[in-house]
């Protein structure tokens, strides 16, 4: 395909996004006429891509079709969203039966036999069906459905050109219709209105005056897999859903010609001949949504796999999802106010409130949730109002939340939270519960990363150090007055006694103490004095890489440190104290009370113990979010892993680094912000 394509419709010029795809893809986008050597581009069918074919015929040029991805976006693209993967087509439309599509010869054609390609396929229909991802994203997951049993007949926008250019005509949907009531005389029949008409941007062809008898319209934004799976027969004319039909398990009818159909998964009122292949829907899923389309990533501003365009659209619809209400934050310092706006904020602005009564009350009146920081979080709230209990994500940032650094990831758990072992908390849900489709290939590939490229929760600059031969056991010492100690904690509180529990424990063993870097800079409590360290610690790591610590010890002992997590990642024996979130899984020696709910189901049955991976899974990929200060977007944490690991993060402004400052020289004052 030549390299510089000319288009005529002003939505190439608009569309920034699509350029940069086009761009990334080797295309260079031309205004103009086009030469011998280059090509032009239209979108699909549209009404506005006559021009650019009558000038490609003139000319003897090639001509490119685009069109979305079959997984695009939230929000359609006529609310200006913009799409995260597109079809580059040099044969036609995917949806145009009238010749064969470059999609159309692939699924004719191609072998799609590879092993690691149907791997991946089914990894991918289950996960889309997990996460309840479809081309758009808008609905409710848990709307109410219709009560199982129904015939579902699929709606279409009027004028859609895969209605024409699939050999239909608006006529067909009432045949459709009629078809249904017919082969199902006892049935309930559903019609699933198209988003874009509940949205008011285009009209369908099914209005109220089709709801009469057994025939009901669903004007709600519902799950479509929830749908599915609660429908008996399944009737379109070339919509998608008919191919998400086919990926629940259902063989639709079919009344135009989609691409999807002829390949043996689906009964066609108008059959094409040339269409004569049987496939699986692994192998149509393979070649629709992994071989065929062009997956962009925004945040790293590059052409990425199919599986990369999921984690990213995972990031953007968990945010919408959970904060498409809004939030309220109750008692936030002004320093993390901005970092929370961009994380929380972007459906609905926050609303920053330090009075709980008046939080409480403007909640109740807007539906919004309250957002609190986890130490500070009421209790017995009214039922009818959401708290979300927020915390810092375990890969945090390049430097301390105690200097004002933002993080880069945080946790907002409904239930309780994951230091907290005295109440059930979402981490603990995501622990007992199996990993979603590919879930533990990519949690092991994100350890693999982050192992290679050495990061902990705050990558501090460190110095090395030389530890003393033998047997050692690392011994992190933590900020006293820390939630995960006074919550986590049962005998062992303080540094001083973690130590002395270290001795005791590991009588022969050389102890590498490694006092917490907010100990160290003067802004927490928990230092020990030098007289009382001499007697029980046979090195004293200040300032040290926790990393270069872990790889160089034998194992560790900790209260609750997230070091024993990420001694845990680097495959060290780790014996607790407490009962960190980490502890109760079968992976560390607890010496701790552990929640029975870890161990025993509520039958008294012991429970499976999660591996490695499933607590990689959980939490690092499953239980926080993230942000990417670079593009300002939500991320999957492969993102933030590469800027930890490259340093390519926003820097921070001078005012907190001076507010920073400040609060380092009164260190010992640190109550009058510390609240």
């Amino acid at each position: 395909m030549p390299r510089r394509l000319f288009y005529y419709n002003a939505g190439f010029l608009r569309q920034k996004r699509l350029r940069r795809i086009l761009e990334l893809a080797g295309y260079r986008l031309c205004l103009g006429r086009p030469r011998s050597d280059d090509g032009v581009v239209v979108w699909g069918h549209s009404p506005y891509a006559a021009r650019g074919e009558a000038i490609a015929a003139r000319a003897g040029v090639p001509l490119l079709r685009l069109e979305d991805a079959f997984l695009r976006s939230i929000r359609p693209g006529r609310l200006g969203e913009a799409a995260i993967g597109l079809l580059l087509d040099p044969q036609g439309a995917h949806y145009a039966s009238a010749k064969p599509s470059a999609l159309e010869e692939m699924l004719a054609k191609h072998p799609l036999d590879d092993t690691v390609l149907l791997a991946r396929a089914r990894d991918g229909i289950a996960r889309l069906r997990a996460l309840d991802l479809s081309k758009y994203n808008m609905h409710h997951s848990d709307a109410p459905l219709p009560p199982a049993g129904y015939v579902l007949v699929v709606d279409q926008t009027r004028g859609d050109a895969s209605i024409q250019h699939s050999g239909a005509s608006a006529a067909r949907f009432a045949e459709m219709l009629a078809t249904a009531l017919s082969e199902h005389p006892q049935a309930r029949i559903v019609i699933k209105t198209h988003p874009e008409t509940l949205l008011g941007l285009r009209k369908g062809h099914f209005g109220p005056a089709d709801a009469t008898g057994r025939v009901s319209l669903l004007g709600e934004a519902v799950s479509p897999w929830a749908l599915l799976e609660g429908a008996i027969a399944v009737y379109t004319v070339s919509s998608q859903l008919g191919f998400e039909a086919i990926l629940a398990g259902h063989r639709p009818r079919v009344f135009g010609q989609p691409f999807y159909a002829g390949w043996g998964l689906t009964a066609e009122e108008f059959p094409l001949p040339r269409r004569n292949r049987s496939l699986t829907r692994v192998q149509i899923f393979a070649a629709a949504m992994i071989l065929s389309p062009i997956w962009y990533d925004p945040c790293r501003d590059r052409l990425c796999s199919f599986e990369q365009a999921v984690d990213q659209l995972e990031a953007e619809l968990r945010a919408f999802r959970e904060d498409r209400a809004g939030h309220i934050a109750i008692a936030m310092r002004l320093w993390k106010r901005s970092r929370l706006q961009a994380v929380f904020g972007r459906e609905k602005p926050l609303i920053f409130q330090d009075n709980l009564t008046k939080a409480m009350a403007r909640a109740q009146a807007t539906g919004r949730s309250l957002l609190v920081w986890a130490s500070k979080a009421p209790r017995d709230l009214p039922k009818d109002l959401t708290l979300l209990r927020l915390e810092d994500g375990f890969l945090r940032s390049r430097g301390l939340g105690a200097n004002l650094v933002p993080p880069l990831s945080l946790v907002a758990d409904d239930l309780g939270i994951y230091y907290d072992p005295s109440q059930e908390s979402r981490f603990e849900r995501l622990m007992l519960a199996p990993p979603v489709a590919g879930g533990l290939l990519r949690a092991e590939r994100l350890l693999q990363t982050l192992i290679a490229a050495r990061l902990s929760k705050y990558n501090l600059p460190s110095r090395a150090t030389a530890l003393p031969e033998g047997f050692k056991i690392l011994v992190p010492g933590q900020v006293e007055d820390d939630a995960s100690i006074l919550l986590g904690a049962t005998q062992v509180k303080t540094n001083l006694d973690l130590l002395r529990a270290a001795r005791h424990r590991f009588p022969t063993a050389k102890l590498i103490y490694k006092p917490h870097p907010d100990v160290e800079a003067g802004l927490r409590p928990g230092a020990i004095a030098p007289a009382l360290l001499a007697g029980l610690a046979d090195y004293t790591a200040s300032h040290a890489d926790p990393l270069a610590l872990i790889e160089a010890c034998d194992g560790v002992i900790t209260m609750t440190s997230l070091l024993g997590f990420e001694a845990l990642l680097r495959g060290k024996p780790v014996t607790c104290l407490g009962a960190p979130f980490y502890a109760g899984w079968g992976l560390t020696t607890d010496l701790g009370p552990i929640p029975e709910r870890r161990l025993r189901a509520a039958d008294g049955h012991p429970l499976p113990r999660p591996s490695l991976l499933a607590l990689v899974h959980a939490a690092l990929i499953a239980y926080p979010r993230y942000y990417d200060p670079i593009s300002r977007r939500p991320c999957p944490p492969e993102v933030v892993v590469e800027r930890l690991a490259t340093g390519s993060l926003t820097p921070r402004g001078l005012g907190l680094r001076l507010l920073a400052k400040l609060q380092g020289r009164f260190a010992t004052h640190a109550r009058l912000w510390r609240r």
